[in-house]
């Protein structure tokens, strides 16, 4: 063999490792430049909150910048179909959300099928929900809640945020299980569900933890009861809807994904940062303060969640007969 053709050869066989290659480079270099975290609703709700308490602790474990940047619309779908059309390098991450797999049933004409076009990366939290009013509602309990909308069918307005997300869920929920005629009045996010709230154009609403928290503590607001199986270590005194209506629990939770096709080395890096985070005390610390606690799972086990909770979320919304408003 002559020289030209040996050289010409190992070059040919040189350049087949290339892409391996590259996408190994391209793994390892990861993250070079800031990274997007992509919130489905406004900014100052439940979702909104403990993303940017998420985003400052992978920030610290990733040795860049994660920015949130929210985009708000049809209870999450915005947000979720930009992930789905940004490139898989890692660099356009989701702050997946509860509505994303009731959204699946919810709203027949999406374009993408969230499971199928995302990647999971990690869980990050529960999130439970709260029946809270404004003290001017003369409601002291859950049982006195249902027994005012009983006495006056179609006359009390309960707030929620975006269609398709858990509260939005809980509020028809309530009226499926307790057999009760309320007005049920969606928002556009929950930092506008919570403003009205506190000032009285809304009485009632169920919403997040994070959101309603604070004013809780500080006698703004009052909490009649927690949408989850068991009382909350952070309002131990609040009972659950499920003591007045058995069987009633329901939570949401979040989650971070990235585009279909994400190399997995990008992903084990970010799962990895979770990781870290979610080892971190100071972490858990944060979680608490904004009142949700710690879901761990690593990218296969929740990406059988994710598919496990929108067969769930679809059953439900099938059975009331759901529909976007």
């Amino acid at each position: 063999m002559d020289r030209k053709r040996r050289r010409f050869l190992q070059a040919a066989v040189g350049s087949l490792g290339l892409p391996f290659v590259s996408r190994l480079a391209l793994a390892q270099a990861y993250p070079n430049h800031p990274v997007r975290l992509l919130v489905g609703f406004p900014p100052g709700g439940q979702v909104d909150i403990v993303a940017r308490v998420t985003a400052q602790w992978l920030s610290q474990s990733l040795g860049q910048t994660v920015v949130v940047e929210n985009k708000p619309g049809a209870g999450g779908n915005l947000g979720a179909e930009a992930v789905v059309k940004a490139p898989p390098d890692g660099y356009t991450l989701f702050f997946a959300a509860a509505s994303n797999a009731v959204n699946a049933t919810l709203f027949a004409s999406l374009t993408y099928d969230f499971v199928r076009d995302t990647t999971p990366i990690a869980a990050i939290n529960n999130i439970p929900l709260v029946l809270e009013v404004n003290p001017a509602f003369s409601a002291k309990s859950v049982a006195e809640f249902l027994a005012a909308a009983k006495a006056s069918p179609g006359k009390i307005n309960v707030g929620s945020p975006s269609a398709g997300t858990p509260p939005y869920l809980c509020v028809d929920l309530i009226k499926m299980m307790a057999g009760v005629d309320v007005v049920h009045v969606p928002y556009f996010g929950e930092n506008q569900m919570v403003t009205d709230l506190l000032g009285g154009q809304l009485l009632t609403a169920i919403g997040g933890i994070s959101s309603g928290i604070g004013h809780i503590k500080a006698g703004k607001l009052r909490a009649l009861g927690v949408t989850t199986s068991q009382r909350l270590p952070q309002m131990p005194d609040v009972p659950t809807i499920g003591e007045t209506i058995p069987g009633f629990a329901a939570s949401g939770w979040n989650g971070l994904v990235a585009p279909k096709d994400t190399p997995k080395d990008i992903i084990d890096k970010i799962a990895a940062a979770v990781s870290a985070a979610q080892n971190d005390p100071k972490f858990k610390d944060r979680l608490a303060d904004v009142g949700v606690t710690e879901l761990i799972m690593p990218p296969d086990a929740f990406g059988k969640f994710i598919a496990d909770e929108t067969v769930k979320w679809g059953k439900v919304v099938k059975f009331a007969g759901l529909k976007p408003q």
